[in-house]
């Protein structure tokens, strides 16, 4: 395709229109994982989110088309996402240095978000060479197109969640979503969903949405109530000295 194709500029707008609703999931995961640090670490947290979000998609799309075979794969990965989700909705850690427990925050950051974008970009990557046709020139195109909607988006993201607390929840449900629809659509069950049961393609993400959200809101409120139980802990020693 050339650039005076006009299949090619509908492919260009096939893979914008991919970049904005897939990419979207990957800031939602960077804001989520960056929610705690402070103002400096945000930053290269993002900046380390999204260098390993297009590492990830570069590596991925020389096997985009050959992954959409292997069985299973989706539903391993759905398992990350939920386990994901959950680990998200925890509250901040409490550590004894300031300078320590951030940078230990920043690394476990990083680390949650080269995780599920490992997870959450197969989905991409796939639509992209799907619309790019054997076009590399297409395919760098959208790689590079994601880059300022992570960005942007991730950091749109944590401003609402610094200022609207549910909003952390909302994203931690979309992961489950994402992982429900991972579930019905992987090799081994797409057909079989399809059909005998249409119905599990919006009954298994609601119940993962449901998983997430109510294990993660679980284990908050223990942890919750463990750090405050430590911290009157502290102020009753702090006071019989």
């Amino acid at each position: 395709m050339g650039f005076d194709s006009p299949q090619f500029w509908i492919a260009v707008l096939q893979i914008i229109a991919i970049d904005i609703v897939l990419g979207g999931d990957n800031a939602v995961v960077i804001a989520l994982a960056c929610r705690h640090l402070p103002e400096k670490q945000r930053n290269q947290g993002i900046f380390w989110g999204v260098l390993g979000a297009i590492a990830l998609r570069v590596i991925l799309i020389f096997f985009a088309l050959s992954l959409l075979t292997v069985p299973y794969l989706k539903i391993v990965g759905a398992c990350l996402l939920i386990w994901i989700g959950i680990k998200l909705l925890q509250p901040e850690p409490t550590g004894n240095g300031h300078e320590v427990a951030a940078s230990t925050t920043l690394t476990g950051a990083i680390k949650t978000i080269i995780v599920a974008d490992a997870v959450m970009s197969l989905d991409n990557v796939i639509a992209i060479a799907g619309a790019a046709k054997d076009s590399m020139t297409l395919v760098i195109f959208g790689l590079v197109f994601s880059v300022p909607i992570i960005v942007w988006g991730s950091k749109l993201v944590m401003k609402l969640m610094d200022r609207y607390p549910v909003t952390i929840v909302i994203g931690a449900a979309l992961l489950g979503w994402i992982a429900g629809d991972m579930l019905v659509t992987d090799e081994v069950t797409r057909e079989w969903v399809s059909l005998n049961a249409a119905y599990l393609q919006w009954l298994i993400p609601i119940i993962a949405i449901l998983i997430v959200v109510g294990i993660g809101k679980k284990l908050a409120a223990r942890t919750q109530a463990r750090m405050v139980a430590v911290v009157d802990l502290v102020d009753k020693n702090k006071q019989s000295h």
